[in-house]
């Protein structure tokens, strides 16, 4: 075990109490999608992301990565083209549950949820209400990669609103990740956001010609080199707080009802 691998796969039962406990027993479960992103990104954009990011603030942070979970909640994506593999949320919900249910049993106190995928929020968060209702002194937190701080919200929907598969993905991946890009693909990829105004939300399949919406031909390895730093020095920032942080109040999930005359 080294510094810069605080990868729980690597760790033995033997290490992994005094990892946790020099990092106020915490850890970091990345998840992500395998879904289609377009004609010029690789389906795995999303938990790939996840694994590089938090793999990145684990070794800034000491605070040790759980395994990615690469499939998510992408119904949205719809059938139109090949490369989605979607799980149903109360699927994702039972799973990360179990997992949060088992980390407990670990030795794990704060668990940071970190989501790439936009349509894991939901689920997510009904996990997080599941595992602090079962588990007083379990902290959770669900944090999206995408809205992590104003400069990474700004460059995630710079050029669409509902993005997916644009300018920032593409520019990432190609710093990260570039076997999972087409350069070649590129320039005919974009794709305008045609939701602007809608009162529903419509799957993929009616809003995208190509699976695309934003303008991943304005992608750079250089940008997204930057972008991703963002993500690592802000995400880290969080971890870092989170793990220091104790609850407002001291007050057990189970404790007796308080009587009326206190109240």
């Amino acid at each position: 075990m080294t510094a810069d691998n605080m990868r729980w796969s690597d760790l033995t039962w033997s290490e992994i109490p005094d990892v946790l406990a020099r990092c106020g027993h915490a850890a970091i479960l990345p998840v992500g999608a395998t879904e289609q992103h377009g004609p010029h990104l690789g389906c795995g954009v999303d938990f790939v992301i996840a694994e590089q990011l938090c793999a990145a603030v684990a070794a800034q942070t000491g605070v040790p990565m759980l395994p990615t979970l690469p499939y998510g909640c992408s119904l949205g994506h719809s059938r139109r083209w090949p490369g989605t593999l979607a799980l149903q949320p109360v699927t994702l919900i039972q799973l990360v549950k179990e997992i949060g249910d088992w980390a407990v049993h670990s030795g794990i106190r704060r668990l940071f949820i970190v989501n790439a995928h936009v349509t894991n929020a939901a689920p997510l968060r009904c996990v997080l209400e599941m595992l602090r209702a079962e588990h007083d002194d379990l902290m959770v937190a669900v944090i999206n990669t995408a809205t992590i701080s104003e400069r990474v919200r700004q460059f995630h929907c710079a050029d669409a609103a509902d993005w997916h598969a644009n300018d920032a993905e593409a520019s990432i991946m190609l710093a990260i990740a570039p076997e999972g890009v087409r350069p070649d693909k590129l320039a005919d990829a974009d794709d305008p956001d045609r939701t602007c105004g809608c009162v529903f939300a419509h799957p993929v399949n009616r809003t995208s010609l190509n699976g695309v919406t934003g303008t991943p031909s304005l992608a750079t390895a250089e940008k997204g080199a930057r972008w991703f730093d963002w993500l690592v020095a802000d995400l880290a920032d969080l971890v870092r707080k989170g793990s220091a942080e104790t609850p407002p109040l001291d007050h057990s999930y189970f404790g007796d009802i308080v009587p009326a005359t206190t109240r």
